[in-house]
């Protein structure tokens, strides 16, 4: 029997064969035997000749249904789950699988409530068993909700029933009420009657004997999260078992993996072929489901022509879009003249600009993080820029951003100076539920949800309150963070870069600030004292060493800025502002020789502020005298200027025009 491997029950085996399941029976608290439900089933047909792949959390319910008459299942529940069924696997989804656990134990039915459908049944049979139809009360089948007190008084009858074994899921449990903290008088009541039902709910042996099973009719809750009921119900007594139910682990996903290989790989590939492309798909699904496995495998086969392959429709399911900026032949043909286009926006940096690319480069290539186990959802790349300021590092991290995406609007930046508070997190991902505003998410997350494929720059990260940095190792690990409204949100075609100045001071024995490095410092020494700055700040100010791991080698340091590069800083930024004159005003402003050298004198002077300090001396003596005198001219200026004369009076710059 061959399947389409998407609809949930394909032929495969899982990779690790095991022994043949003995069915041996367990044993109940009271010392009757318990039917093993993960043994070979009489309706099997030959049941897998290893160890069926059951999930821990159906075993835990089966275990459960010997001490508890009420279950929470929480967590992921809306996902399929592996089961075995003959010599193939199913992937049923939640109340499939609990029937599947339910059936050789010898239940007649599984109840299914929720607050849409009303009450319903497995299996799904024309005509109910009278038993089951008198538990239900008229109930079954009917497509209508069911009020509270038609709940109540059917979980009433399961829980009471003494002639027919039978369970109750009630599913989409988490919208049975409004708000779990405020809840209406009816509403306290079902609960706490449900509470004294799970106290005097009573085992049921069936057929009726010394030998039979001692079993609970159980109730068995579904919500998204255990905190979804009242806490005084589900977690002040050991009547009711709560059950996460986790993410599938890499052991799922790789079974999963190899059921569905036949929609990834070529027909006629080989074995090793195929076991090799399950293995690369089960590495990159890392923290989704199964059902999410089986959803990138239709849409590579719906989009033959534009995924390529495992990689490209795992990142397009992520982060829902078919095109790769990453994998653009033109992104190539742009590294391959890269140094020069960013020398001509960065000046002096050359040190910089080279380690920056090899980074970039190794990014292009898919290799970052390729020493790990798994790098499938990790960040592109990472740069860590470090220096004097006022060097270029933000205006490098602009520069990478319309280099590697040809747009410069893709660059994202955060003042982490504005998250000093610990609370300031919440800006980041969104306030937690119950918050005010938790449901808008947070400008980290929804920036990066709208535009996956971007640079993200945290501007002096030093400033941010340590709590916040463990974000950044979410980030840096897992490539991925969930906000306040639960949605999470992908790291994975983006490039992280983070700046700071540590390394360019410390503090003496009186908590003073003392420069230690200077525009005199030599680049190995310059590099040697700011990598220990920074890795002595995180390692024991932040005491976040682990943030330091994560970042590797890389760590760019950046020059002071030399003479030679200051003069064409200077000379860069002068035509700016005449340019920029010409745009807004018509006026076309030259600028006398010896005007021009004063101007370079004085605002190259001191290079300890690096560019930044140049655009600032500039500001002061060249463009307020200049927008005063221009407003002076009145509406109608002449088209073309000179600054013939400059002068400083009383700490006030003047400049004359002719």
């Amino acid at each position: 029997m061959q399947r389409d491997p998407t609809d949930g029950s394909a032929r495969g085996h899982p990779a690790d064969a095991a022994t043949e399941t003995t069915g041996a029976p367990s044993t109940s608290p009271d010392g009757s035997c318990v039917p093993d439900p993960y043994a070979k089933r009489p309706d099997s047909h030959g049941a897998p000749d290893h160890e069926p792949h059951v999930p821990a959390w159906l075993r835990e319910t089966g275990t459960a249904l010997l001490t508890n008459p009420q279950l929470l299942l929480y967590g992921n529940i809306r996902d399929s789950y592996l089961v075995p069924a003959g010599s193939t696997w199913r992937t049923p989804d939640i109340r499939e699988a609990v029937w599947w656990l339910l059936r050789p134990l010898g239940y007649d039915c599984l109840l299914i409530v929720d607050p849409i459908d009303g009450l319903t049944a497995l299996p799904n049979e024309d005509t109910p068993r009278e038993s089951v139809a008198r538990l239900a009360g008229g109930s079954l089948g009917t497509g209508r909700p069911l009020g509270l007190e038609t709940l109540l008084r059917v979980l009433r009858a399961v829980a009471g029933s003494t002639d027919a074994r039978v369970a109750v899921m009630v599913d989409y449990a988490s919208r049975l009420i409004r708000d779990v903290h405020q809840l209406g008088p009816e509403e306290h009541y079902f609960f706490a009657a449900c509470e004294k039902l799970s106290h005097t709910a009573r085992v049921l042996r069936l057929p009726a004997g010394n030998d039979a099973t001692p079993l609970y009719n159980p109730v068995i809750w579904v919500t998204n999260h255990d905190r979804d009921l009242p806490s005084w119900f589900t977690a002040d007594t050991a009547a009711i078992r709560r059950i996460a139910i986790p993410l599938p682990d890499l052991g799922d996903r790789k079974v999963a993996a190899e059921l569905l290989a036949s929609g990834l790989v070529d027909p006629a590939s080989s074995g090793a072929q195929r076991e090799e492309a399950a293995y690369r798909f089960a590495e990159q699904t890392q923290t989704l489901t199964l059902r999410s496995m089986m959803e990138i495998v239709r849409l590579a086969r719906t989009q033959s022509t534009i995924v390529q392959s495992i990689e490209d429709a795992t990142r397009c399911y992520r982060v829902g879009i078919l095109d790769n900026p990453w994998s653009k032949p033109f992104l190539r043909d742009r590294l391959a003249t890269a140094t020069r286009r960013l020398e001509t926006r960065v000046r002096g940096q050359e040190e910089a600009i080279g380690r920056s690319l090899d980074i970039i480069v190794r990014s292009v290539m898919g290799l970052s993080g390729a020493q790990t186990s798994s790098v499938a959802a990790r960040p592109r790349g990472t740069l860590f820029f470090a220096g004097p300021t006022g060097v270029g590092k933000t205006e490098l991290a602009k520069a990478l951003t319309e280099l590697i995406f040809g747009d410069e609007s893709a660059y994202i930046r955060f003042d982490m100076s504005e998250f000093a508070a610990e609370h300031a997190a919440e800006r980041l991902i969104g306030a937690p539920p119950g918050y005010v505003g938790h449901d808008a998410g947070g400008e980290l997350t929804n920036a990066v949800r709208e535009r996956p494929f971007s640079l993200i720059l945290f501007d002096e990260i030093e400033k941010a309150h340590p709590r916040i940095l463990d974000k950044f190792l979410q980030i840096l690990d897992d490539g991925r963070l969930t906000d306040g409204t639960g949605s999470t949100v992908y790291f994975s075609e983006a490039v992280l870069v983070f700046t700071s100045n540590l390394g360019m001071t410390r503090q003496d024995e009186r908590g003073r600030s003392v420069i230690v490095a200077t525009p005199e410092t030599s680049r190995d020494e310059l590099v040697s004292v700011v990598t220990s700055g920074i890795r002595q700040h995180i390692t024991e100010v932040l005491n976040r060493p682990e943030l330091l791991n994560r970042l590797g080698d890389n760590i760019v340091v950046f020059n002071f800025v030399g003479r030679a590069a200051a003069e064409e800083i200077f000379d860069l930024q002068v035509r700016r502002i005449t340019d920029l004159v010409e745009k807004e005003l018509h006026v076309r402003v030259e600028i006398a020789a010896d005007v021009r050298e004063v101007l370079r004198a004085v605002a190259t002077a001191d290079l300890s502020l690096g560019g930044r300090g140049i655009g600032s001396l500039l500001e002061t003596a060249l463009v307020n005298p200049l927008a005063r005198t221009l407003f002076t001219q009145g509406a109608n200026p002449a088209p073309r200027q000179t600054v013939v004369a400059i002068a400083c009076d009383d700490s006030r710059w003047r400049v004359t025009l002719r």
